[in-house]
């Protein structure tokens, strides 16, 4: 099949004249200037790049003979193809590698979560995950239709895009960019009845494929995992990837802070005194005893930690975080010992600071009373009212008098 790329980037036919050549590259020219159009750079370089090819006699033969192939060979001794501007041409305009790795343009990247527990975490986890992805159809090998039955769309010359303007005041017009709605952006057209069997002319299949994720030891929140090449597929186009951002499930027990596990724990302050005993189940099934030997005060707040019992480091599992504990001491309800053995405790306990009374007529002694947050908003509001309702008995003589 006639390559006719250079053609359509110019908007005109195999048979045209030098004349008709010329005349629509000035148009196309002056439409996408990087001067009057900043965003259509590359739009441009296709341009200049068709026009110098189909305006030289001899390139133009070339091209007609051998195709964009021929050109980047030197056209079978032309000579003209080794510039390198050539090379870079093929490579960032067309698509094609040129001999330098320039590679097709790439699709986008697909991106899914995954929900991980904190354990998958500290011991690694294989997971699979169902991934639906288009791919190249197989029978037609990507071109949607039999060979030579794919043509440019002669309405937007291939380019997916119909440019319409609006006159929005004297010598003003604005320019606007539509999908062409006859090939649907796609730049080609194929006749229904050359249409690809099973993949009815879109040129890409749907199909499942399952991938398997593995989660290494030490890997953290929103930490990506990358399948390089397994994003969707497109006829010239380099797949882009699958990449997976890790989610972690919250913990019952566990807080992590970097390669650090956090932990609370309630004791009585009993056990605060006079020491404790209990057991910790690790993220790995471990039973961790944690004793801490009487008379050594836990006080409510205090932080412990446990060294090289945290997360294992990514890349380097042997080397470990540590564990922290994070002590809350519960204190017990009131009257809970008789007078005798208030007595025996203070004698254990340190002293408590000596209380000299006042002396004098101002000297008042109160009492002490449960009192809750929502008993301290009720009487504020009962005074509250208390003030209005003065206010109000006031009358407004108080007003005049200020008059």
């Amino acid at each position: 099949m006639a390559d006719n790329k250079l053609y359509e980037i110019l908007g005109v036919s195999r048979n045209a004249s030098e004349s008709e050549i010329k005349r629509n590259y000035h148009k196309l020219a002056k439409e996408y200037h990087p001067d009057k159009n900043p965003t259509a750079g590359d739009r441009f370089k296709e341009i200049s790049y068709a026009y110098e090819v189909l305006s030289d006699p001899k390139k133009r033969q070339t091209y007609d003979k051998f195709g964009l192939k021929g050109l980047q060979e030197g056209g079978h001794g032309g000579g003209f193809a080794s510039d390198d501007f050539l090379g870079h041409i093929f490579g960032n305009i067309f698509g094609m590698d040129g001999g330098r790795g320039r590679g097709r343009a790439r699709g986008e990247d697909t991106i899914h979560p995954l929900k991980v527990s904190l354990e998958d975490m500290y011991v690694g986890k294989t997971a699979k995950l169902q991934l639906s992805k288009n791919v190249i159809c197989g029978p037609c090998k990507g071109l949607g239709g039999k060979p030579g039955s794919v043509v440019s769309c002669r309405d937007c010359h291939g380019q997916g895009i119909k440019v319409s303007y609006q006159q929005i005041g004297h010598n003003m017009t604005r320019q606007f960019q539509t999908r062409c709605p006859t090939c649907q952006g796609q730049g080609e057209t194929i006749n229904d009845k050359d249409k690809c069997s099973k993949c009815k002319g879109k040129k890409v299949l749907n199909e499942i494929k399952i991938l398997e994720v593995h989660v290494e030891k030490g890997m953290r929140e929103n930490q990506k995992i990358y399948f390089r090449g397994e994003g969707d597929q497109q006829p010239d186009t380099q797949p882009g990837d699958v990449i997976i951002v890790l989610q972690q499930k919250p913990h019952d027990l566990f807080k992590r802070t970097g390669d650090d596990l956090l932990m609370e724990r309630e004791i009585s302050l009993t056990e605060a005194l006079c020491g404790f005993e209990f057991v910790v189940k690790h993220l790995d099934g471990r039973d961790l005893l944690v004793r801490h030997l009487p008379g050594e005060v836990i006080k409510p707040g205090d932080l412990k930690g446990i060294q090289g019992e945290g997360m294992p480091q990514h890349k380097n599992p042997f080397e470990k975080g540590n564990l922290y504990i994070k002590f809350d001491v519960t204190f017990p309800q009131n009257h809970f010992a008789t007078e005798e053995q208030l007595k025996k405790i203070e004698s254990i306990l340190p002293p408590r600071p000596a209380f000299v009374m006042p002396t004098g007529e101002d000297v008042e002694e109160v009492n002490m009373m449960e009192y809750t947050a929502s008993e301290r908003s009720h009487g504020r509001e009962e005074a509250y009212a208390s003030d209005d309702e003065e206010n109000m008995h006031a009358g407004p003589g108080v007003q005049c008098a200020h008059q």
